[in-house]
């Protein structure tokens, strides 16, 4: 059941309807998630700004992020979304279970890339030092690694806002992964 029910339009600010509206017309719908940010008359814009800035991470390269991040937290919403954008961005469902269970046999440097995401997810911001090494070592760079946390905290924020609120999910469901954390 949900905690946080979602709000309709009608039920948010002024400057959230205008965002709703937005989202509406280049989406054709609002995300649940996005919805539930609502509850703030700041939070949306913010998590949105978050999410929309500027990056020396391609897209690709964040889509590997949302996926390891969400897995390891579990978060069901995000998984539904990441895989429907991950296919968006080239990859395929092997690849997509690949990368939730932090690895990516089909590319080497995304390899070192969801490695180091699972590790410093797990580890709560305190990867090994070879995690880190392996990350810059596959070309990553010191202005990749920071904007690689930046996509780490932008992804942990809408799983603990989905593990809080338990809203529907509005994505097609991600498949299981048994061996996600193994």
């Amino acid at each position: 059941m949900s905690v946080l029910q979602v709000p309709t339009r009608d039920q948010v600010s002024a400057n959230n309807q205008a965002i709703f509206d937005n989202l509406q017309k280049g989406l054709g719908f609002v995300p649940n998630l996005y919805a539930t940010f609502a509850y703030s008359d700041t939070a949306l814009a913010d998590y949105l700004a978050l999410q929309n800035r500027k990056s020396s991470l391609k897209a690709k390269e964040r889509e590997v992020i949302n996926l390891v991040v969400s897995q390891v937290n579990e978060c069901e919403y995000c998984l539904a979304a990441h895989t429907a954008l991950g296919k968006m961005n080239g990859f395929n469902d092997d690849q997509i279970l690949e990368l939730r269970g932090g690895a990516a046999s089909f590319d080497a440097k995304l390899d070192a890339l969801a490695k180091f995401v699972k590790d410093t997810t797990i580890q709560r911001g305190k990867p090994a030092p070879a995690s880190v090494d392996a990350f810059l070592n596959a070309g990553y760079t010191k202005a990749n690694l920071v904007d690689t946390l930046i996509v780490i905290g932008d992804k942990i924020i809408s799983n603990f806002l989905h593990g809080v609120g338990q809203f529907p999910v509005d994505f097609p469901a991600a498949l299981e992964l048994e061996t996600a954390n193994a």
